[in-house]
């Protein structure tokens, strides 16, 4: 970027309506999620052709690609808030260190873990909760999910950075081509080549290498604000703490949804495929819901860490507020939507399992009830993560999917049977909603305080 795009950029950030601007960069990031979560729905749809405990290996696998997110999403959202401060400071070149830095870091990482996942998939399939049945399918799926791990990863990473630069759309586009081209391809391997379930995976892999290779190239061509260099990586140790410190909300967020999933799937194989099938469904419908959430909150994030490098904390608290509004009616009326036909929903998937059928249209309806409180608790997290409070932000990341959830799923079960596996996830978020108010209340406080200031 030339000196004069770049006060553009830096005027824009810090003057256009909150609103406007949180609207302008959230409509990407919500297309981009949402077709993120599609094609991974679209894996079940497709995959669910084949069979009950196909549809259940997906669920299984769901897992391991949340740890592959975590890793992505962790060290993305870590450096990205820190480049975006610092871009907001006016401190382009310490951005520069800081997102190269992150990129080769999330590099090992992910090849770490697609060469420990390779040698030890068998056993670790069933640690994730496949039953016999299941294990073959989760096997081959799991296979090529590993091998396509350390684009993946890195695709999550280039994603959160220019999102953080607040370029939402050349994230769009490099999102929305992968998820299109993955679901062209699912049909293709999975019953044409004739791959089965492995064919699910390797559509899955061969978009996100694709999704690589177009966000990398606007890095290279210097269509970003920052450049990804191997000379400029940081060889201090602080530079890597500071990101996993700044990313540690979005670890316990990732890292504890993987748990979750686990834990899930362990209790819900104790009541057959159909329950791991159900809930693998229900699951991803959900998802799908609340990723327009997280798209929102995403297009909110860099407005909040921009300005609140550029000392601009006014703009930052209008922001929040306006944004855990709207993310509230978003969510409640897709809750609406969501309880409403979840019967229809659930029978795009196993409509010929009536246990399926069952159990998936009652856990689409329990979570649906909550989704309009995530709108208040992802737009609390994000703006205690986005203006460096790690601490808060960490112990609310934590909430949801951990300190609630893993009590609540070894628990309910015991007591309710089936009910406390559907149950364990709509308690945890009712629970999570108030700790979230507390946290919001005393950080539009706080911003207050320093506008006075």
């Amino acid at each position: 970027m030339t000196e004069k795009e770049r006060a553009e950029h830096y005027k824009r950030m810090t003057e256009t309506p909150v609103s406007r601007l949180i609207g302008r960069l959230a409509v990407p990031t919500i297309i981009s999620m949402m077709v993120s979560a599609l094609y991974n729905t679209a894996d079940t749809f497709f995959v669910s052709a084949l069979g009950t405990a196909a549809t259940g290996a997906v669920g299984i696998v769901f897992s391991i690609m949340a740890i592959i997110q975590a890793i992505g999403f962790t060290i993305g959202m870590g450096a990205g808030n820190i480049l975006s401060r610092q871009l907001g400071a006016k401190e382009d070149d310490k951005a520069t260190v800081t997102a190269s830095s992150g990129f080769f870091f999330a590099l090992l990482l992910s090849v770490i873990l697609m060469v420990v996942g390779i040698a030890a998939r068998a056993p670790l399939m069933r640690l994730l909760g496949a039953t016999d049945t299941i294990l073959p399918y989760a096997e081959d799926y799991a296979t090529y999910i590993f091998y396509g791990c350390p684009v993946m990863c890195l695709s999550f990473v280039m994603n959160n950075y220019l999102r953080a630069e607040g370029k939402a759309f050349f994230s769009m586009i490099g999102l929305t081509a992968g998820g299109v081209l993955n679901i062209v391809l699912d049909p293709i391997f999975i019953f044409v080549l004739g791959f089965g379930t492995a064919g699910a995976a390797m559509a899955t892999a061969l978009s996100q290498l694709v999704s690589f290779l177009i966000l990398l190239s606007f890095f290279l061509s210097g269509r970003s604000s920052v450049r990804i260099q191997l000379r400029k990586v940081s060889k201090a140790g602080r530079t890597y703490m500071n990101i996993i410190r700044v990313g540690l909300p979005t670890l316990m967020r990732q890292g504890l949804a993987s748990i979750a999933s686990i834990a899930l799937n362990v209790g819900a194989s104790a009541f057959g495929d159909a329950a791991v099938a159900a809930m693998s469904i229900s699951g991803r419908i959900n998802m799908f819901a609340f990723s327009a959430m997280l798209g929102f909150g995403q297009g909110f994030q860099p407005v909040s860490s921009f300005n609140y490098g550029a000392k601009r904390y006014d703009r930052v608290r209008k922001a929040s507020v306006f944004t855990a509004f709207v993310g509230t009616l978003i969510m409640f009326v897709l809750a609406l939507l969501c309880i409403a036909f979840a019967p229809q929903i659930i029978a795009i998937f196993r409509k010929d399992d009536s246990a399926v059928m069952e159990i998936g249209v009652m856990a689409l309806r329990s979570q649906a009830l909550m989704l309009p409180l995530t709108g208040l608790v992802t737009t609390a997290n994000m703006a205690l993560q986005s203006t460096g409070q790690s601490l808060p932000a960490t112990v609310l990341a934590m909430s949801r999917q951990g300190i609630f959830f893993l009590p609540l799923i070894a628990v309910l079960p015991r007591f309710l049977g089936l009910w406390g596996i559907v149950l364990a996830q709509p308690l945890s978020d009712f629970i999570t909603f108030f700790i979230a108010l507390f946290l919001f209340r005393y950080f539009l406080k706080m911003l207050k305080e320093k506008v006075v200031q």
